[in-house]
């Protein structure tokens, strides 16, 4: 028997799947992994953390399932969140935690480039808009900011380069997570010599472009040895779990968005054309050639609600996060759309799409004497998703959806799934049984081996059966909330620049 296995390189975790080669799961685990924020605009992970609770997780996978089966591994197929710095000097080593993409340190580099003519050709040429996320700003305040680590750093990697390297000694990114840096021209497939000028590298200080079907090399023997896997079990770079998350969803062209939930979240279309925007609002990723994943991403999605749980959650003992936020479910599910006048604004991150305004933090709004821990546990879901609305709600003005997909730890949750279907009016649609960006990549690994002829025939058998419906009734509800949500997101931007201010004073 054999067997494809996925890793997912995520923010909160790792998690690796194992699929037999008709794209059953056979089975999954996963790892957490911790951000360190050691102040309020950084956010850190230890690249080498991640790499070892990566081994460890694979490791058990292996042990536990495919291992005692007789499956043998054909593939294992990568995808990572993107936009991820991690320098490192000239023997590989890692010099420093690895920045991720809710770091908001690069905020004056940002804002400085957004305002120039060269910040607009630089948007137009490499689809990601100008913001602290980018690594073209993060490297760029490197430079400014520690400028004897920006002397002595070899290179810049994705963490998921830094983990292929550290498994087969090649340095290698994958056109999707390379479209994400604000360093390539995503039309002509280079690093883009402008986006280079302005963070002050040259190519050679980058990883080696490669399609997302790229084998990366064989595996380090000391691997081979450790995981029980062949010589000649391939290695994909694979592709951005953006990309994979609406691949696994079954979406190849249009009438349909995609929506994520997880740590942070996002709302993406797929189309052969990039999502032409003056005001700059999203950001156009490349997955293959003339295949562009558009539109725009949140900071603020289950990280928030696990951040409520973590503070107010009832905890039976210090390791039951998840059965604590399904106990604050239960107790939210009993307040009524809208939280009784609670409004919440989720920017405990600053926020992206579509106000992309670094300085943004949360406040709750319309608090009364009557509201309960209830009411601000159902203001902070509902804040979560009128943000990723108000993404959608823009997204639509330039490409139009009937129909919405949805995945992602928290947003599979049947509360938040009918909560979107409410706020949207517009049926979701979800698949039950696997996790959309881990069947992704065994979408990718099964095109690869010649299983399907084409990732377009590949994302045809995706059948997502679940629907859920939309209540019109409450939809009405959300939408007055909503017009205050949005009024204020941007009535505050001048209070939000103060406090940031006061607090980098």
């Amino acid at each position: 028997m054999e067997c494809i296995i996925t890793i997912e390189l995520g923010t909160n975790a790792v998690r690796v799947y194992a699929f037999d080669l008709n794209g059953r799961m056979l089975g999954s685990l996963k790892g957490y992994c911790p951000t360190f924020h050691s102040e309020p605009d950084y956010s850190e992970q230890d690249p080498d953390q991640i790499f070892i609770t990566m081994l460890y997780v694979l490791k058990n996978l292996l042990n536990d399932l495919v291992h005692p089966k007789k499956y043998k591994v054909l593939s294992i197929c990568f995808s990572a969140s993107m936009h991820s710095v991690l320098a490192v000097d000239k023997r590989g080593n890692p010099m420093g935690n690895a920045i991720t993409w809710a770091d908001n340190r690069a905020n004056k580099e940002a804002a400085e480039l957004k305002k120039s003519a060269l910040g607009k050709k630089i948007y137009k040429t490499t689809g990601t808009p100008l913001h602290p996320m980018s690594p073209l700003t993060k490297i760029a305040w490197i430079k400014n900011n520690e400028k004897e680590k920006f002397k002595q750093a070899s290179k810049f990697l994705s963490l998921k380069s830094y983990i292929l390297q550290q498994l087969t000694g090649e340095y290698m990114v994958d056109y999707s997570i390379a479209s994400a840096t604000g360093l390539l021209n995503i039309h002509k497939i280079q690093w883009e010599p402008e986006a280079l000028k302005f963070a002050g590298i040259t190519p050679a200080m980058l990883p080696d472009l490669v399609p997302v079907f790229t084998s990366t090399g064989r595996l380090n023997k000391a691997y081979q040895t450790s995981l029980g896997l062949s010589a000649d079990t391939k290695l994909l770079v694979g592709s951005s779990d953006g990309c994979m998350a609406i691949l696994g969803d079954g979406i190849i062209g249009e009438g349909m968005a995609n929506i994520t939930v997880e740590d942070s979240g996002a709302v993406r279309v797929m189309g052969d054309k990039v999502l032409q925007d003056e005001k700059q609002l999203f950001f156009n990723y490349l997955l293959t050639e003339n295949r562009y994943v558009s539109g725009g991403p949140t900071n603020n999605g289950g990280n928030i609600f696990e951040w409520f749980t973590r503070q107010f959650g009832d905890f039976k003992n210090p390791f039951d996060i998840e059965d604590s936020m399904m106990e604050l479910i239960n107790k939210a599910s009993g307040i009524s759309p809208g939280s009784d006048g609670l409004i919440f604004l989720p920017y405990l991150l600053g926020e992206r799409a579509p106000i992309w305004n670094a300085n943004a933090r949360g406040v709750y709004f319309g608090i009364n004497i009557k509201h309960t821990k209830a009411h601000f546990l159902r203001a902070v879901i509902e804040g979560i998703l009128y943000e990723i609305y108000s993404i959608g709600k823009t997204l639509q003005q330039h490409r139009a959806f009937n129909t919405l997909s949805i995945n992602g730890s928290f947003g599979t949750l049947p509360f938040f799934v009918q909560m979107v279907a409410d706020i949207y009016n517009k049926p979701v649609r979800l698949m039950h049984n696997y996790h959309s960006v881990s069947y992704g990549s065994y979408l990718i690994s099964a095109t690869e081996m010649g299983i399907y002829n084409s990732l377009d025939e590949a994302v045809k058998t995706v059948v997502l059966r679940d629907i859920v419906t939309p209540e019109k009734n409450n939809h009405g509800t959300y939408l007055k909330y909503y017009k205050i949500f949005e009024s204020l997101s941007t009535k505050l931007a001048n209070e939000f620049a103060d406090i940031a201010a006061l607090q980098q004073s």
